[in-house]
């Protein structure tokens, strides 16, 4: 999110202070004069003071655990806080002064290479990044180099790399086509089909598609794009006309989901064009933002060339990265969760998850006012539209906000711009009487809509009652 400079000579007093001396809430305990909010105070003011003021402000923000918006883990346990809390000085880059967090990074991508299922003849290589955003900026652009290193040694042409994705893509991917030059092949969604398909890509990829991408968990509908339909089409196109295409797989919101829900279903590094992951730890790896983690399939598929050694913080350190500072505190929270919760730990709260996401999923369509999008629920996400109805998901949106829910409403991308969604992210800590909760909350929110919409004629309607 960009912010902007504020035109100080135009603004009202009012608008340039944090607060006004004469209505000051703790001005007799701590302080006088009003604070401006967008220059930096002549003087400081007392620590309490300071952290009142901001806790107080912060108390506007939405409730997290009312937040079915986000995929962002919310709670942690309080060992991981003590955790957290005590790595949060720590500078990841600083590898040669915070040497045992550079070894619990190396256990963790060796934890996710064999939980992507990396076959035993590959040397599998990974990274912690600032969520799935670098990690999958860091993939394409290590694709995109490979693809240029090929075509200089073919003596042919790499000045106009593109890149196949469906628009059920987060708009990371858009970014990197535009960050890095490469051209977008934006698949366009199908009214009631919001994922590609291989022909989809058929029709698309050619000598200069510099990879794939594939989602496992979409942003939008909670659904996943055909994987291993998509390798077999690629490794078809390799054999007949010699292009070797990747797959990225952006497992953001399901590739923590995958291993443990559905084990035999492949989509990972078991098959052959799938060469790099990325996942984010702070969605269903259950870690605080912001954590990503991206994998390669083997360490050809990284280009050495990208990888930076630097000694000038002591010994020599290979780097692959787009920032360069980082804290330390979310890879040691996600090592904690692994070795805390394991194999069966995890795969018991995304059992858990499902469980809820399906009982809301059932009572949403009971109810007759909503139609899932997500009919099978694979992951822990409800996206449904209203059926028949005279308010908009916008409405319904806004006026469960009066309840403290968070749920948004949206439109999908082109060419189903036209379908409105609401969805819902169940999380580790949103229970089953949570979701009861919100159920009742949602049909009062569209008995009295419909009493304004529906049931009063036009001429009477009292818009009060959406207040």
């Amino acid at each position: 999110m960009l912010s902007g400079k504020k035109n100080l000579d135009k603004m009202k007093k009012s608008e340039k202070d944090e607060t006004i001396t004469t209505t000051t809430t703790y001005g007799s305990r701590y302080f006088t004069k009003s604070i401006p909010k967008f220059e930096l105070p002549e003087e400081g003011m007392p620590a309490r003071a300071a952290y009142q003021l901001i806790h107080d402000e912060l108390n506007l923000d939405g409730n997290p655990s009312l937040n079915l918006a986000s995929f962002v883990t919310t709670w942690m346990e309080p060992e991981a806080d003590m955790l957290i809390a005590e790595s949060m000085d720590k500078n990841f880059v600083d590898n040669d002064e915070y040497p045992q967090t550079q070894k619990i990074q190396t256990r963790i991508v060796n934890m996710l290479a064999r939980l992507f299922n990396s076959p035993k003849n590959c040397h599998s290589i990974g990274t912690g990044t600032i969520g799935s955003s670098e990690a999958i900026m860091l993939a394409l652009l290590a694709h995109k180099w490979t693809w240029k290193k090929r075509r200089k040694e073919e003596s042919k042409p790499y000045n106009k790399p593109n890149i196949v994705m469906g628009a059920d893509v987060h708009t990371v991917w858009e970014k990197f086509a535009l960050y890095f030059d490469v051209e977008l092949k934006l698949i366009p969604l199908k009214d009631d089909n919001y994922t590609i398909s291989a022909e989809n890509v058929a029709a698309e990829v050619d000598e200069n598609t510099i990879a794939v991408g594939a989602v496992v968990g979409t942003t939008f509908t909670g659904q996943m794009d055909p994987v291993g339909e998509i390798n077999d089409l690629l490794i078809e196109i390799k054999e007949s006309k010699g292009w070797d295409i990747p797959i990225h797989v952006d497992g953001a919101s399901g590739g923590f989901i995958m291993p443990f829900m559905y084990p035999d279903l492949e989509w990972d590094f078991r098959l052959e064009q799938v060469r790099s992951i990325n996942v984010s730890g702070h969605k269903y790896g259950l870690v605080y933002p912001g954590i990503g983690w991206l994998i390669f399939k083997d360490k050809k598929d990284l280009p050495e060339e990208l990888i930076f050694n630097i000694n000038y913080l002591g010994g020599s350190m290979p780097n692959y990265s787009l920032n360069f500072s980082k804290g330390s505190s979310t890879i040691i929270a996600q090592y904690y969760n692994f070795i805390r919760l394991g194999f069966d730990g995890y795969k018991d709260i995304m059992q858990n998850m499902s469980v809820n996401a399906h009982y809301l999923a059932y009572k949403l369509k009971e109810s007759g006012k909503f139609e899932l999008i997500n009919k099978d629920v694979e992951f822990p996400l409800v996206a449904v539209t209203l059926k028949n109805s005279e308010f908009s998901a916008f409405q319904l949106s806004e006026k469960l906000r009066e309840k403290g829910w968070i749920i948004p409403a949206y439109t999908l991308p082109a060419n189903a711009q036209d379908v409105t969604v609401l969805r819902m992210v169940i999380k580790e800590s949103f229970s089953r009487d949570m979701v009861d909760l919100l159920f009742e909350d949602i049909m009062g929110a569209c008995k009295k809509l419909e009493k304004v919409y529906v049931e009063e004629p036009m001429k009477e309607k009292d818009h009060s009652l959406l207040y």
